[in-house]
């Protein structure tokens, strides 16, 4: 071969080498990583395809990426499993985090999976635990691993991920992301609180921000449920929700299902009082004084709220998580007895019955608010370096009352003022959804991360990069009801989400199953 024809050749394949991704040959490298207190376990490039996770459901496809494991080990009792993903091409620049759920134990791979399909590096961790989301026992006599379930796993996580990208990229992000719900909610705004350089952009759903409280007022809401005469049967849960839409559905000039304010729907559980023999259809004076604590929300014995009660509309998702099929069968139930058992009392014999209300605030106060609570309004180091903050509560919430994010975005605004707050931060309150997603009205909204709809009226993720990246504040996010709550299914309605206190008003004319026919109104 000629000279030029080889130098030419020799540039050729340098030029493609250049192109590759650095990180092209440097995955197996990160096995070798020096982090703090941290062994890595493992490090390997996976090919595009199909991903089977040591737990949870099988994934059809991921694109290829590397694959970090390890453990990290603070302190003495601390056994933290955390993977990091990394796309091997078309990253984005991007650090997009993920959270957990109830009492955590498990990482959460299919949004890793959604996130580096996106082009996203994005990491996750167990907490420093394996168990089932209702399930305490680990916590048991183990303060250190109640802190590192409380905020330490998620922030060394985030500290450790940020380093991996910057070694495999030869580049630190460009900017980094964290969105997650219910006690990823909690873990959310544990983030801006206490390490506010963590992240740029939060998207927090219902957040269990004052855990100390919420599991308090579950004792209020068992006992009321586990004594016989007391106990509600998911059977008359349709009765409930029945008489509630009758009373207030209509309220809003719409009658589709949804309550669109639940604050202004005053129904009188007196109503299904039974007239002759209970049934399904009524409800027993013991039935309707339990009915109404649930409603109202636990009190001390000096008549002082603990935490507010659920919203009148959302009695179609108690079955699971307030009343269970039996009594002390609910979710409620399980995770008051595992907190109180395991991380409050040391005392796997405690007994919901017996327990006082007062007693228990106080010792879950002093023995995990500072792990686990994540209630300071005052966000100013997060919000002094430019990041922004998303909230959004389903009105018909079966498991955190949307009070408690309303009560949260409110001391923000009193503590930083209102001007202030309305520069980083923002709450969206959905009319008919449930925990996270589900329930009667539009529940689809972006709320789950990035998707290939990258349009910010219509996916509240990208609203928060969009007002990291592009200073543009959101305002009104389309929400959509899909046919048997699937993405796959048809869309059925749509309806807009407004910036609280703002709230979607019907126009008067149009179709009601159609946005366009509301507009965002002051209350």
């Amino acid at each position: 071969m000629p000279t030029r024809n080889r130098l030419a050749v020799l540039v050729f394949i340098l030029a493609a080498v250049a192109a590759l991704p650095a990180s092209a040959a440097d995955c197996a490298g990160l096995a070798h990583a020096n982090l703090t207190s941290t062994e890595i376990t493992s490090a390997s490039t996976l090919p595009q395809g199909a991903f089977t996770p040591p737990i949870g459901e099988f994934i059809k496809h991921v694109t290829s990426f590397c694959r970090v494991t390890g453990v990290m080990k603070p302190t003495s009792d601390s056994y933290i499993r955390f993977e990091v993903w990394l796309p091997e091409a078309d990253w984005n620049g991007k650090y997009l985090g993920v959270g957990n759920g109830g009492f955590a134990g498990t990482i959460d791979y299919s949004s890793m999976a959604n996130n580096v399909n996106n082009g996203y590096a994005t990491a996750a961790s167990d907490t420093g635990h394996q168990a089932e989301s209702a399930d305490a026992t680990w916590a048991y006599h183990h303060p250190e691993k109640i802190t590192d379930f409380g905020y330490r796993a998620l922030h060394l996580t985030t500290v450790n991920a940020k380093a991996l990208i910057k070694t495999f990229y030869n580049q630190p992000v460009a900017h980094s992301y964290f969105s997650s719900c219910s006690d990823g909610g909690r873990e959310a705004l544990i983030e801006a609180q206490r390490f506010p350089d963590d992240f740029d952009g939060i998207l927090a759903g219902a957040p269990a921000n004052d855990w100390t409280h919420l599991v308090s007022a579950g004792v209020a809401g068992a006992q009321a449920l586990i004594s016989p005469a007391g106990y509600i049967s998911s059977l008359k849960l349709p009765a409930i929700h029945k008489a509630v839409l009758s009373a207030c559905d209509a309220q809003d000039g719409v009658k589709d299902g949804v309550i669109n304010d639940p604050v202004r729907c005053h129904f009188n559980p007196s109503e299904l009082l039974c007239k002759g023999p209970e049934s399904t259809t009524c409800l027993t004076q013991p039935q309707i004084n339990a009915l109404n604590i649930l409603y109202t929300g636990a009190k001390d014995s000096h008549g002082n709220p603990v935490f507010p009660g659920f919203m009148p509309g959302s009695e179609n998702g108690w079955s699971q998580w307030v009343v269970g099929f039996a009594p002390g069968g609910s979710l409620m139930s399980a995770f008051v007895e595992n907190y109180f058992r395991y991380m409050v009392f040391d005392d796997a014999h405690w007994n919901v019955l017996t327990a006082s209300i007062d007693e228990s605030v106080r010792r879950a106060n002093e023995k995990t608010a500072e792990a686990l609570n994540s209630t300071n309004p005052d966000l100013k180091p997060f919000q002094s370096r430019g990041g922004k903050l998303i909230l959004y509560h389903g009105w018909n919430d079966p498991a955190i009352s949307p009070l408690n994010t309303i009560h949260y975005y409110q001391e923000i605004q009193k503590t930083m003022t209102s001007s202030v707050a309305s520069q980083f931060v923002r709450l969206y309150m959905v009319p008919g959804m449930q925990h996270c997603g589900g329930g009667a009205g539009p529940n689809v909204f972006g709320q789950f991360g990035p998707a290939k709809d990258h349009d910010p009226t219509k996916n509240i993720y990208f609203a928060l990069e969009n007002w990291v990246e592009g200073n543009q504040p959101p305002a009104q996010i389309t929400a959509t009801k899909y046919a048997g709550d699937s993405w796959a299914g048809k869309a059925v309605m749509t309806r807009p989400l407004c910036p609280y206190p703002e709230i979607a008003e019907y126009k008067g004319s149009g179709d009601t199953s159609n946005a366009s026919s509301f507009t965002c109104a002051a209350q």
